[in-house]
């Protein structure tokens, strides 16, 4: 057993920085395992599309840019890569990667994990929208994949096989890295501490530099975005972890950055589930441990349930974008002329032609408030990109749509950049995550060298666990009210930002907004003082479903989240931020009125951890 093991981070993303991995196994700090993530819900569809075209696609073609040139680095330091880069053809990719390691004289192992696909049972299988309970009835017939979300079980399995790679479809993002704490460490599946120990280091890691300084509030800490250092953890066979970056990068590790990450894309923080374990995201203590180091531990989790999460992606019909520059004076006063006028001749034109009103149809002010709507202070933008968006079932429609675009250029106001003729219509993909039971997902485990399978698939049944959805611990808060006792005098009105920071996210059309005090007593203030009738009045613009408010009080933080507020989320959402990643800043800049003293606590907290670290 290793005395410590370390895990880089490379990729948090398709499209994620090309060169992230030649910095990991190059760095000089030297890492045992780098993990790569390429898969989000949206991914999904578009491999299965370029999978439908072509039989020997479907997988992220950048992995195998990446990892090809640095083979023979990977070899020589003994480093393995696990990555979820297969997408929906994971074989083919490792095909890919065999011919590749032939042509440098290499004789690659590589482990594939699939079986996640379960399209083929899509009439035995109810999946029935886990987020809203909607039945999938009319669109089983328009269900282009479905991929169920695998946990650790298979790719520890493939770890036994001493691959070089193990090259996976859908698994969870999570379970890349906890696979190989429990291979080096022997952890038993039913050591949920230890499990959920490792499922917060896979969080951390799984965005790649969102841990590491990368969008971050206090970017201006900053002092360097050129070669960002991606996360790596530090474990001990303990379940204690440090989470660092390569020596001489760039980027920022702290307690702010680490606190802002965990709560990233967050649900219920004291129920965060995996195929492998829940985790408490209440329980876990942060310490800062020198530069550019934070020690995390304490974590506690409880047994999963017995269902896998389903990603079904539904045929949706068809949108289309486009837009126009429109400069000052007057810009705003001009865009609405332009928005007016546009949408008055299509009303006419699908009239005419007797079509019924678009699905749904969005205009968007980029420049002036097309991500913080109403929130936005009142100024006088000297350009504005004026962008019309549509969806529908019916393509026809969208062909009147893109084709009056271009006919505004030259019958408004004055000051209109052309940007174009008319713009593409698209397909589009819905997201429906749904629930099915272990039984309908197995996973298969094969080991390729050379160019050739060796050996037999292994299929793997999951072990039952009979765990439940609910906390399994109680909240504990130790910071009481009392802590404001002495907090009095002058009140001021500050934006949020003063008091706090953020980070915002999304799962499907539910955004997420971390709010973090920048002291225990901003804290309490916020605990005691926020509501989710301030958020609902300051997000009233963009919420159209229920709002709720979870206590985070290790990390000095509220989670809040805004139900049906992506429109529609993902491929389908008309909306310039379709994953809520700008709500976090937007909540920020909301004002309140709190104490001066207040503020104070801020600096006295700033001063403590400087002290600490020197």
């Amino acid at each position: 057993m290793k005395s410590l093991l370390r895990i880089a981070n490379a990729g948090g993303y398709w499209g994620d920085d090309p060169y992230a991995l030649r910095r990991q196994a190059t760095g000089d700090l030297p890492v045992d395992y780098i993990t790569m993530d390429f898969l989000a819900e949206i991914t999904m569809s578009i491999l299965q599309k370029q999978f439908a075209r072509n039989p020997s696609m479907g997988y992220a073609r950048d992995f195998v840019t990446q990892v090809a040139p640095l083979l023979v680095t990977l070899k020589k330091r003994g480093i393995k890569v696990i990555t979820n880069a297969g997408g929906v053809n994971p074989k083919s990719c490792a095909q890919a990667l065999l011919e590749k390691g032939l042509e440098q004289g290499l004789s690659l192992k590589i482990v594939v994990v699939d079986g996640d696909d379960v399209l083929s049972q899509i009439e035995d299988l109810s999946l029935d929208n886990m987020e809203t309970g909607e039945s999938l009835g009319k669109h089983r017939g328009k269900v282009l994949a479905a991929n169920a979300y695998f946990g650790s079980l298979p790719i520890v399995e493939a770890l036994k096989k001493e691959p070089d790679i193990v090259l996976c479809g859908r698994v969870t993002d999570t379970g890349i890295t906890l696979a190989a704490l429990i291979h080096e460490f022997g952890w038993s599946s039913k050591d949920y501490d230890r499990l959920a120990q490792g499922i917060v280091a896979s969080h951390l890691l799984e965005c790649g530099a969102q841990a590491t300084g990368g969008n971050f509030t206090d970017f201006s800490k900053v002092d360097n975005y050129v070669d960002v250092g991606f996360p790596i953890v530090e474990f001990d066979p303990s379940g204690t972890f440090v989470i660092t970056k390569q020596p001489r990068t760039g980027g920022l590790v702290t307690l702010q950055t680490i606190r802002e990450q965990l709560l990233y894309e967050m649900g219920n923080p004291q129920v965060y589930i995996t195929p492998d374990v829940i985790s408490d995201f209440t329980t876990m203590t942060l310490e800062a441990e020198g530069s550019d180091r934070v020690r995390v531990s304490g974590t506690r989790g409880f047994a999963p349930t017995d269902t896998l999460k389903v990603s079904v992606a539904i045929d949706a019909g068809y949108k289309c974008s486009g837009s126009l520059i429109i400069s000052g004076p007057d810009a705003r006063i001009k865009a609405e002329i332009f928005a007016k006028t546009f949408w008055t001749r299509l009303h006419n034109e699908l009239e005419r032609s007797s079509f019924t009103p678009f699905e749904e149809k969005n205009t968007e002010f980029i420049g002036d408030d097309a991500t913080h709507r109403q929130l936005t202070p009142k100024h006088s933008p000297a350009e504005i990109m004026l962008r019309f968006a549509a969806r529908d079932e019916d393509q026809r429609k969208l062909e009147i749509f893109r084709k009056l675009i271009p006919g505004l250029i030259l019958s408004g106001p004055s000051g209109v950049a052309v940007t174009g003729g008319a713009p593409m219509i698209s397909r589009m993909v819905r997201y429906w995550p749904s629930l099915v039971e272990q039984e309908h997902a197995l996973p298969a485990v094969t080991m390729y060298s050379g160019c050739d399978q060796v050996g037999a698939v292994s299929k793997l049944c999951w072990p039952t666990t009979k765990g439940s959805a609910e906390p399994a611990f109680g909240l504990r808060d130790p910071f009481p009210s009392s802590l404001l006792a002495e907090i009095g005098g002058d009140m001021i009105e500050a934006p949020l930002m003063v008091l706090a920071h953020a980070r915002s996210g999304d799962k499907g059309d539910t955004a997420n907004i971390g709010l973090i005090g920048r002291s225990p007593e901003v804290y309490v203030w916020l605990r005691d003082n926020l509501t989710t009738n301030h958020i609902e009045e300051w997000f009233k613009d963009v919420v159209r479903g229920g709002l709720k408010r979870y206590l985070v009080p290790n990390l000095w933080a509220i989670n809040f989240l805004l139900e049906e507020a992506l429109g529609g989320g993902g491929t389908i959402s008309l909306y310039t931020d379709a994953q809520g990643k700008t709500y976090g800043q937007a909540l920020l800049r909301c004002r309140v009125k709190v104490p001066k003293q207040l503020l104070e606590t801020i600096a006295q907290e700033d001063k403590a951890t400087s002290e600490e670290l020197t």
